[in-house]
């Protein structure tokens, strides 16, 4: 079956998450307990969610200092429909997919300090960072969201719903690629968007910034998720499963692409699976 353009290999990334042999690629400085297909870290935490599949996340030396990360600064001042949303994820065959609410509160503060008002989203899986987004941007702010997967953006709509900012969000169900070359096509689109958020097929991930490149105006931010990749991109190619290389040869080529492109001002942050921030500099 071929893959479609747009979505995550889900299956492969699965195989791998189920598979305790493979603990020390994945995370080889956090030791993480496995039951059955749910992964969290050994040390629980004291937030409402507990042992949620989002606790596995980030690149830390210890699981302890995770969860003191978590538990002093970001579940205290995290909204309550963000809970909802990690816990309803916790349900999804995909749960490791989601958003990390550490990477979240990143995301939250940059979009405040952007007073960002018109954003795009490339990947929305159950919607935490769309949610995230949708809180924090002003009542008349708009999110052009960008998912081929349907069933899963619906398991979080609900919770958005409630919260009362769907009238924010302009859903696509379709791949990305296509939704962005349409608009393009209409010059008024170019440099019209304050912030991008992707969290998509990581094999676009050089596709998709020529062109959100000329979508967001000068001085707004792209931010891209998973650009360590489990901390594989710092490991031999022979120590990585083979599994996961596709997604890896493809970030390690985006990383380099970054580091080299003189149109954006970069920052590459380890939190959740990595993430890196470009500022539009012409």
């Amino acid at each position: 079956m071929a893959t479609v353009i747009g979505a995550h290999n889900f299956a492969a990334l699965k195989e791998v998450y189920e598979r305790p042999s493979l603990r020390w690629i994945l995370q080889p400085k956090m030791q993480l307990a496995f039951s059955g297909r749910k992964m969290t870290l050994q040390s629980k935490s004291s937030d409402e969610v507990e042992g949620s599949p989002f606790d596995h996340k980030g690149l830390l030396q210890s699981p302890e200092l995770y969860q003191y990360v978590l538990e002093t600064s970001v579940y205290p001042r995290e909204p309550a429909p963000l809970k909802e949303i990690r816990a309803i994820t916790e349900n999804h065959p995909y749960f490791f997919m989601g958003a990390s609410p550490d990477s979240g509160q990143l995301i939250a503060m940059l979009l405040a300090m952007l007073n960002a008002k018109n954003t795009i989203e490339l990947g929305v899986f159950t919607g935490y960072s769309l949610l995230l987004t949708a809180l924090t941007i002003p009542d008349d702010g708009k999110i052009l969201a960008i998912d081929p997967n349907l069933e899963s953006y619906e398991m979080g709509l609900p919770i958005i719903q409630k919260a009362r900012v769907e009238h924010k969000i302009d859903f696509k169900h379709s791949p990305a690629l296509p939704v962005l070359d349409k608009l393009l096509e209409d010059d008024k689109n170019k440099s019209s968007f304050d912030f991008a958020f992707v969290d998509a097929d990581k094999t676009n991930y050089g596709n998709y910034h020529e062109r959100l490149m000329q979508l967001v105006k000068v001085g707004g931010l792209i931010v891209y998720d998973n650009t360590l990749w489990y901390g594989s991109v710092g490991m031999p190619e022979e120590s990585v499963d083979k599994l996961i290389r596709p997604e890896r040869s493809y970030l390690l080529e985006l990383n380099k692409s970054l580091a080299a492109d003189t149109r954006i001002q970069i920052s590459q942050v380890p939190l959740g699976d990595g993430m890196t921030i470009c500022r539009r500099l012409f």
